[in-house]
């Protein structure tokens, strides 16, 4: 690509896939609400509320791929979910279809269906059971997604990214991680392939015990080598054994699942 569009770019996704992701595209142009700092030569910071209609759509002018970060990425009330990740992604999608369509990477989320028991192996194209407004949010994504795709063709990658981290810090996670390793090497397969159309992806390792299916992904090329498993005696240490009558461990979304609702802050 000559240019590449990383939102959200301050956010921890954002600043652990920089580096990573060098060579991708000859300009990477950063944006956020808050500044993002070091820049290397290659990138170049463009500050942008994704709820502005017009800053998005200068935002997006030139760039040949998407990778759509930004947006609340927790439980927030409606006020907070409904500026950054309503209005927010549709503004995304009309620019980028008012700029040729450059290919995008959505990164959704496990809360779209969080309200699945664990042990469930879940396909990708299972019925929708959002845990939280947030996953609500995600789920209004995921179907915008779809219907530029199917009347428009514009192509996305609908990545439910699990728990990225640097590592897994709770039993759930044992399940749901996604490295950052694993995480860039799918963003780059996303924008490699040829042909992608509007899949929707699993953002998950490689771990043991994976609640999600990703065989439906397999024509993508990308296959996770990390695995939560070499951190499972560190966690299990640390933490004991949960309750499995408990709220927050009878869903795939966690505590998600059992947050309030909050119409305003």
């Amino acid at each position: 690509m000559n240019r590449l569009l990383i939102t959200g770019a301050a956010g921890a996704l954002g600043r652990a896939l920089r580096p990573r992701l060098c060579g991708l595209a000859n300009e990477v142009r950063l944006s956020d609400l808050a500044d993002v700092i070091d820049l290397t030569e290659h990138e170049h910071f463009v500050p942008c509320d994704l709820a502005d209609h017009a800053a998005v759509v200068d935002l997006v002018q030139g760039c040949d791929g998407i990778l759509h970060l930004g947006g609340i990425s927790v439980e927030k009330s409606f006020d907070a979910i409904l500026e950054a990740n309503i209005r927010g992604v549709f503004n995304i999608y009309d620019a980028a279809h008012k700029a040729g369509q450059p290919r995008i990477l959505f990164a959704s989320s496990n809360h779209t269906i969080g309200f699945y028991p664990p042990g469930q192996t879940l396909q990708p194209d299972v019925p929708l059971r959002p845990d939280s407004l947030y996953g609500v949010s995600k789920c209004y994504g995921e179907a915008l997604a779809r219907m530029y795709y199917d009347k428009y063709n514009q192509e996305t990658a609908i990545v439910r990214i699990g728990s990225c981290f640097p590592e897994p810090d709770s039993r759930r996670m044992l399940s749901t991680w996604l490295s950052y390793d694993d995480l860039a090497s799918l963003v780059r397969r996303v924008f490699a392939v040829r042909d992608l159309g509007c899949p929707v992806i699993w953002g998950v390792s490689n771990n043991d015990g994976v609640w999600w299916d990703n065989t439906p992904s397999e024509a993508l090329g990308w296959k996770p080598r990390d695995n939560a498993a070499r951190f499972r005696a560190k966690v299990e240490a640390r933490l004991p054994h949960p309750d499995p009558e408990a709220p927050d461990t009878r869903f795939q979304g966690g505590g998600h699942a059992v947050k309030p609702v909050r119409a305003h802050d």
